[in-house]
């Protein structure tokens, strides 16, 4: 039996997020780009993502997939198209296809934030080591933000970026555990992107 464990559709890709699912680390398939559509299913176990794959890419041929990923216990995909009708058709055939529905996925667990202002040199450079995205520099404001299942760190980026444009994507985990996000600007940005998150994964239903 096919457990559903995430089922996120993302409306409005932002750019520096775009960018980020466009990395060669995180992006097997097709690239997304800004304003585009996203699609995201994490299901367990993992092979059975391949079957997710084949429901959704049938139904709807238009749509790119951008992450085929399986992990040692879940499987995840990403889908997006220009057109949002594509993404719920495809959606819609992969509900019926392993028989669930939305809100059975998983509802996302806040595990932990906080805002670091006036981030110090040597923390920033150790941070840089690891990073995926964006550098990060001395004296900005560091949001850090932690939640499971890991792949609600797209919609977390994603929002976080539309309340606060001028804030900068630093990293994106959004495989493993857990999913973690390190942005970085100014201190109310960081504020406004923080509460942004907050009170899109509490609005969030699941199980």
């Amino acid at each position: 039996m096919t457990e559903l464990r995430v089922y996120l559709p993302i409306e409005d890709l932002q750019p520096q997020f775009a960018a980020y699912l466009s990395s060669p680390t995180r992006a097997r398939g097709y690239p997304p780009f800004r304003g585009q559509n996203s699609l995201i299913i994490e299901v367990a176990p993992a092979l059975a993502i391949h079957r997710v794959t084949d429901l959704a890419l049938k139904a709807a041929p238009e749509m790119e997939p951008g992450i085929l990923y399986t992990e040692r216990q879940f499987g995840l995909l990403e889908l997006h198209a220009d057109r949002m009708e594509d993404l719920t058709a495809a959606g819609e055939a992969i509900l019926a296809g392993i028989g669930a529905k939305p809100d059975d996925q998983m509802r996302p667990q806040i595990l932990y934030h906080d805002i670091i202002e006036d981030l110090s040199d040597q923390h920033a450079i150790i941070l840089n080591r690891s990073r995926d995205a964006s550098i990060l520099v001395p004296g900005v404001a560091l949001l850090i933000y932690e939640m499971a299942p890991a792949l609600f760190a797209c919609v977390a980026a994603n929002e976080a970026e539309k309340a606060a444009p001028n804030a900068i994507i630093n990293d994106v985990q959004m495989m493993g555990a857990t999913g973690r996000l390190f942005m970085s600007g100014t201190a109310e940005d960081m504020r406004i992107a923080r509460d942004t998150i907050t009170a899109k994964l509490e609005a969030i239903t699941g199980r």
